[in-house]
């Protein structure tokens, strides 16, 4: 195997030679800094995948060196891969930020729902006999909408926030001829309403169906309806219209922006003829009212030829659009990015052995084609590491001849290890005696 390192400067400043008479053998302060750094970067290398889980890494650790590009023409379509997938992840990015703010948004669609209203009647049979005592007729309100995709069907009283069936008041009296139904926290969904009564002879009825809009729709007031062409809409999109007005027709205050001058249609519907922005919502309040129910008037026939006639009403109602749950889904679908991440990490193996093979070439090129250098080179490097390891100061080979004490900085520096070495035994003396020297 070859060795880690490949010949070349040491970073370690191992070539300089040290000064024996500077004072004791210690490390010199940039070594401390850099093998300090060295063994921080070693333990976060060893801990750090943990502490970090699966991090992403970044894009450029995909990139292949330009040496080994210049190696590999083939390895140009690899980049031209890795151009093409950095600006498909721009695009999923963006698109997903998209796909997060539109859920936001409220998703709905115009379905028909079709509405099946029928009824029976029991007649009377003689005492005696195992039956009803007494004519009654049952009313069944029924619905489903049309062309419902997925499997899951939504039940019919889901569509309804209020349902009141109003009977023919004569035949009822007062007390009873009203059936209502109103939505509860606890309310369980049905797939239909029954309503069970005595009488022999034909009821007159209306149905009165309150739709439940989501987000709730309000009915505006008719000057302001006709004003901003807007009748029954979501209270943002009211206020939306309401700006859209104040827009085209400047009614905003060109000094003082948060306040409007409102026109003679304003001032009328409004009362005021200034306001600021900060009024609309209070004001508008005022002028918002619940929708209209839908109005469905039908005759209850106990005749037996019609028993089994059914009238059917369609209605338009809203429904969250089936886009809106692929959305969801793909936004919280981990599948997908599990396998990705896969491929990614298979990528940057894949990377690192190549730089690695890319090392050990450069590695046996090196000695092939200059090997007396190259080992010598290789040994110099690998002396001067293990120096910076070992704490060793000084270079051994070059203090053992005598060329290295007849240097000009050696009278300076036997001078200084003289010095600090009676310096370090007066000190010894001064603890021994218990007295300071003077």
């Amino acid at each position: 195997m070859p060795p880690s390192r490949l010949p070349g400067p040491s970073y370690g400043g191992g070539s300089m030679p040290m000064r024996p008479g500077m004072g004791p053998p210690s490390m010199d302060t940039s070594r401390k800094r850099f093998l300090h750094q060295h063994q921080q970067q070693q333990q976060e290398a060893l801990g750090g995948g943990l502490r970090r889980g699966a991090k992403r890494r970044k894009m450029a650790d995909k990139v292949l060196p330009q040496r080994i590009r210049d190696l590999v023409p083939e390895s140009q379509a690899y980049m031209d891969l890795l151009a093409f997938e950095r600006k498909l992840d721009q695009t999923i990015a963006r698109k997903r930020m998209e796909i997060q703010e539109a859920i936001k948004k409220p998703i709905m669609q115009k379905r028909k729902l079709r509405i099946y209203i029928s009824n029976t009647y029991t007649p009377s049979k003689p005492e005696g006999e195992e039956a009803e005592k007494v004519s009654s007729w049952e009313l069944r309100v029924e619905g489903k909408l049309l062309e419902e995709p997925g499997k899951q069907k939504r039940k019919f009283s889901s569509f309804f926030k209020s349902l009141v069936i109003e009977l023919d008041k004569e035949l009822y009296g007062p007390d009873n001829h009203l059936v209502e139904w109103h939505r509860m926290p606890t309310t369980q969904e049905t797939d239909g309403f029954q309503v069970k009564r005595p009488g022999d002879v034909n009821v007159k009825c209306t149905l009165l169906l309150m739709l439940d809009h989501q987000p709730p729709q309000y009915k505006l007031d008719p000057r302001l309806a006709r004003l901003l062409g807007v009748h029954t809409q979501t209270r943002a999109s009211i206020m939306q219209a309401l700006w859209l007005y104040i827009k085209n027709n400047k009614l905003q205050d060109s000094h003082e922006k948060e306040y409007i001058n409102c026109n003679r249609y304003f001032r009328q519907i409004f009362g005021c003829p200034r306001m600021r922005f900060s009024e609309i919502p209070m004001k508008l309040a005022g002028l918002l009212q619940h929708p209209d129910p839908i109005i469905i008037n039908h005759i209850i026939s106990v005749d037996p030829t019609d028993q089994k006639k059914t009238a059917c009403y369609d209605i338009d109602v809203e429904v969250d659009d089936p886009l809106k749950g692929q959305m969801n889904s793909f936004l919280s679908s981990t599948t997908n990015q599990q396998e990705i991440a896969a491929l990614e990490m298979k990528i940057h193996e894949t990377i690192e052995y190549i730089n690695q093979l890319k090392t050990e070439r450069d590695f046996m090129l090196s000695f092939s084609n200059n090997p007396q250098d190259f080992i010598q080179d290789w040994l110099k490097s690998q002396s001067r590491d293990l120096k910076l390891m070992t704490d060793v100061t000084g270079n051994p080979e070059e203090e053992r001849r005598t060329e290295f004490y007849q240097a000009p900085w050696v009278p300076e520096a036997v001078g200084r290890y003289i010095y600090s070495k009676v310096q370090q035994r007066r000190q010894e003396l001064e603890q021994v005696l218990g007295i300071r020297l003077t």
